[in-house]
């Protein structure tokens, strides 16, 4: 294995300005861990996307040769994080003020998910998020609310 199958490490003060400008491969080569930029350039090929990678769920990655169950792992508890990250910026942030930012909060939280679910959307008395609960899962193409 060469050095250039490794991913570049990052030094603590490049921060995000270096995460940016980062390659697709790159970005995902840090996610999986030393040795994998090969496996992430053939993960990017395979799924069509950095989208689709994240998108295809822990069984399809962990079906992939070089993968394995701790990197699967990585991928959703990125997304993950990065969801819980978000969601916390709109609670503790600005308010919803318009339907486009409503509209930006609810596919954020709902543009991944693989069947239709009836959800509240909880606000305080200054349009900030209190709380997004799923209250009904449904099937592919429809949800029952009882």
């Amino acid at each position: 294995m060469s050095t250039a199958d490794h991913p570049t490490p990052l030094a603590p003060h490049d921060g995000n300005d270096k995460l940016r400008e980062l390659s697709d491969t790159e970005l995902l080569a840090q996610l999986l861990g030393a040795g994998s930029r090969p496996l992430a350039a053939e993960l990017l090929h395979r799924f069509g996307s950095l989208r689709g990678v994240c998108s295809a769920g822990f069984a399809s990655l962990s079906g992939c040769p070089g993968i394995g169950t701790q990197r699967a792992s990585r991928l959703p508890a990125a997304l993950e994080v990065s969801r819980r990250y978000y969601y916390e910026t709109l609670r503790l942030g600005p308010a919803l003020e318009s339907p486009e930012a409503t509209r930006r909060f609810l596919l954020a939280e709902l543009r991944d998910r693989r069947h239709e679910v009836f959800a509240c959307l909880f606000l305080d008395n200054r349009h900030r998020v209190l709380a997004f609960d799923i209250l009904f899962r449904g099937t592919i193409d429809g949800a029952s609310v009882h």
